[in-house]
């Protein structure tokens, strides 16, 4: 494929195992591997030197693990995170040995044994996770790696503050277990100003003292940029590595990472008093020329999400309500016959950014990431 589409992205496959060939598909998303990297080291020199992880939970935010993992090794990251055991083990089948890959929501009961031979790390979020991954140990007849996460102030996981002075006064509670980090999650972190942060973070070091010496975890990917404070030994950046704007109230510093773009399946002219989409949710108030691309809700692309398409720089507005696998747009801005079925028009990219994207929809970057469907041609390149 040419690079005239207005993708911005250079044409350089890395990979070309998308399911969905490009004639099959409806729409088009480019992944830029090389931005991942780059993101990866921009936030790696805000660490001074300390170790920066990759969190890849959700296939990546979407993007693909495998892929976003290789890339990220090539840049040294060598520790990642996910999100579930099933997550964990198929990012071992694609990796291979050699990386550390922890598993963000622990381990349901009775998989210990399927994570230890996998060689996953939990991250241990309970006193009764931190008994069965001790006992998988001592029936192992070895120590076995985890991480302990504590809550330091946003009650979704980690031990509660009684729990952890509980096991830190329990004989031989870590017996067994090698403690790579201890760790927790910060609630508010792209609201730098909040009191909240500096809350957790006093609560976190507390917590932690109670508990055997071990490298400290704390900042996510808006956390790098509350300062050193926040960075202790290991930084888990997730979405920023994906081109989210990780200092909303400011200018990105992140590069993009994808491109969306939707084929034309039609277009046409209608009268004055059309009535447009379901539900007739728009009448057209005169002549109009419509494009309906293909790409719908079906896809990811939010219903509520009141946007736009673009072509060669011009905006060209959803009209009437977005479908399961189509959006109708107003083309009535381009020259007639210029825009014809088969064409691209961008949906993500150089006009509109993902957070753009989010806020159209009233939700956030990360969302949008990981809702991107399975019947786009993705396409990897490395820029």
């Amino acid at each position: 494929m040419d690079d005239d589409t207005g993708r911005g992205f250079p044409a350089n496959d890395v990979d070309s195992s998308s399911p969905v060939s490009e004639a099959a598909a409806g729409a088009v998303l480019t992944i830029d591997l090389g931005a991942v990297r780059e993101n990866y080291r921009r936030l790696k020199a805000r660490l001074n030197g300390l170790r920066c992880a990759g969190v890849l939970k959700a296939d990546g935010y979407g993007l693909g693990a495998a892929q976003v993992a290789a890339a990220l090794a090539k840049q040294g990251c060598d520790i990642f995170f996910v999100a579930l055991l099933g997550e964990g083990i198929a990012l071992r089948k694609a990796v291979g040995p050699g990386l550390d890959i922890f598993v963000l929501n622990g381990l349901p009961p009775g998989s210990e044994p399927e994570a230890a031979a996998a060689g996953l790390c939990p991250v241990i979020n309970s006193a009764s996770q931190l008994k069965a991954w001790r006992e998988t140990a001592r029936g192992m007849g070895r120590s076995l790696p985890a991480a302990i996460q504590v809550d330091s102030g946003m009650a979704r996981l980690g031990m509660a503050p009684a729990e952890v002075e509980a096991v830190a006064g329990e004989a031989g509670a870590f017996d067994g277990i090698d403690i790579r980090f201890v760790m927790s999650h910060l609630a508010r972190a792209d609201e730098p100003q909040q009191a909240a942060n500096e809350k957790q973070r006093r609560e976190f070091d507390r917590l932690r003292g109670m508990l055997p010496a071990a490298p400290a975890s704390l900042a996510n990917s808006s956390g790098i940029f509350l300062g050193p404070a926040y960075h202790y030994d290991l930084a888990r950046p997730g979405a920023a590595l994906y081109g989210v704007n990780p200092t909303p109230h400011e200018p990105n510093p992140m590069l993009p990472v994808i491109g969306l773009q939707a084929k034309v399946a039609q277009t046409r002219r209608v009268g004055p008093g059309a009535g447009i989409g379901y539900g007739h949710a728009h009448h057209a108030d005169g002549p109009l020329d419509l494009a309906t691309i293909s790409l719908g809700y079906g896809d990811g692309w939010h219903r509520r999400a009141a946007s736009a398409a673009w072509f060669e720089g011009v905006r060209l507005p959803f009209i009437g309500r977005v479908s399961m696998d189509s959006i109708i747009l107003d083309i009535s801005a381009l020259p007639a016959g210029r825009l014809s079925e088969g064409d691209l028009v961008e949906l993500i990219g150089p006009s509109q950014s993902v957070d753009d994207a989010a806020g159209h929809a009233g939700t956030i970057g990360y969302e949008i990431l990981t809702s991107l469907g399975a019947r786009f041609h993705r396409r990897y390149v490395d820029s």
